[in-house]
């Protein structure tokens, strides 16, 4: 939708607090990099790469116009080498510490060097850096060619998240090389092609996935405690969640799905403006699981807000349920004071 969509007029929303918490931008460090084909794209758009490379005022009005209190931004799909990492991560944090009360950072992992993510991590999550101390990290679903995280290497990031006790979120990027190859079709346009094969479906199914790689790979077995968040209503795993669990009791694995979906996953809205798939939802994942975000810049926050309105009057949550989904769950995940002012 566009900026200029027109939201409901401030009421009663505007009085307590939002928290959102997938929110991207676009670093220095990421520019000097062989540009990322799809990100370059990004550029035919002047105001939505605009949005992506601000870490100040062009996000703050957007907040406002949402009535977002704070926001917890991350970085943009593609990999990045551990030293650009890190330039990444600082940029983020000068941000933060510019921002106190308005932003807070999910760290950037070099995902393809699994041993440095998890000295990443520890860098940005331990309070090692002067100031800042991240909330998490956010990585893509899979690395640029295609590696997934359910084998033995990436064992060190878990434990280590595990040890911080900060929380994983796995959120779709681009399709690899050669799932773009297999599923192109010379029948349609090539933005056709991509938008099926990404955001119109594509990576959602991916993330679902990744987080069924991860299980059946043992990786929650080896850590009980382990926290990953999915977005855009849960990445399609709610829909499929009873299947899933059937299907899956014939793995072997120490923990059922089931389980697993109860105690180490969370889900966000991220952008998905509907009713219909968080009624599903509601019927089978703890609603203490469930946390409002808005996919800023792709989404924009006014349309959030006017969701919520929908959600409120829609009567299918109690107001403590919605004071869960709005910040409460985020605020309790991820350790975040807010001002209630």
């Amino acid at each position: 939708m566009s900026p200029s969509t027109s939201s409901p007029p401030a009421g009663v929303l505007s009085a307590r607090p939002i928290i959102t918490l997938e929110e991207h931008f676009f670093s220095r460090a990421s520019r000097e990099m062989q540009p990322n084909a799809h990100n370059e794209s990004f550029k035919a758009m002047p105001e939505l790469y605009a949005q992506l490379t601000d870490l100040g005022p062009r996000r703050i009005a957007d907040m406002d116009a949402g009535e977002v209190t704070m926001q917890v931004i991350s970085h943009g799909p593609g990999d990045l080498t551990p030293a650009l990492c890190r330039d990444c991560n600082d940029q983020l944090a000068e941000a933060v510490r510019s921002h106190p009360g308005r932003f807070a950072g999910f760290a950037e992992l070099p995902m393809h060097e699994p041993l440095e993510a998890a000295r990443e991590l520890h860098r940005t999550c331990s309070g090692e850096m002067e100031g800042t101390k991240f909330v998490g990290a956010l990585v893509d679903s899979h690395t640029e060619d295609g590696l997934y995280y359910e084998g033995p290497e990436f064992d060190a990031l878990w434990e280590e998240a595990t040890k911080l006790d900060v929380p994983i979120y796995i959120h779709p990027t681009w399709p690899s090389g050669e799932v773009s190859a297999a599923y192109q079709s010379p029948n349609l346009p090539d933005n056709v092609s991509t938008s099926i094969l990404a955001f119109g479906f594509g990576w959602h199914s991916d993330v679902a996935t990744h987080i069924l790689r991860l299980y059946a790979g043992g990786v929650f077995d080896r850590f009980p405690k382990l926290k990953i968040i999915i977005g855009h209503m849960g990445e399609m795993i709610p829909y499929m969640l009873q299947r899933i669990q059937r299907v899956s009791s014939q793995w072997g694995k120490e923990r059922s799905f089931r389980e697993v979906w109860d105690n180490n996953i969370w889900l966000t809205t991220s952008g998905n403006w509907a009713l219909d798939p968080l009624a599903c939802i509601l019927r089978n994942t703890k609603h203490d699981r469930i946390m409002y975000s808005v996919d800023y810049p792709f989404a924009k926050s006014p349309n959030g807000r006017k969701w919520l309105h929908e959600l409120e009057d829609s009567k299918m949550v109690t107001e403590e349920e919605l004071e869960g989904i709005r910040w409460k769950n985020a605020a309790k995940l991820l350790r975040l004071n807010v001002n209630h002012a």
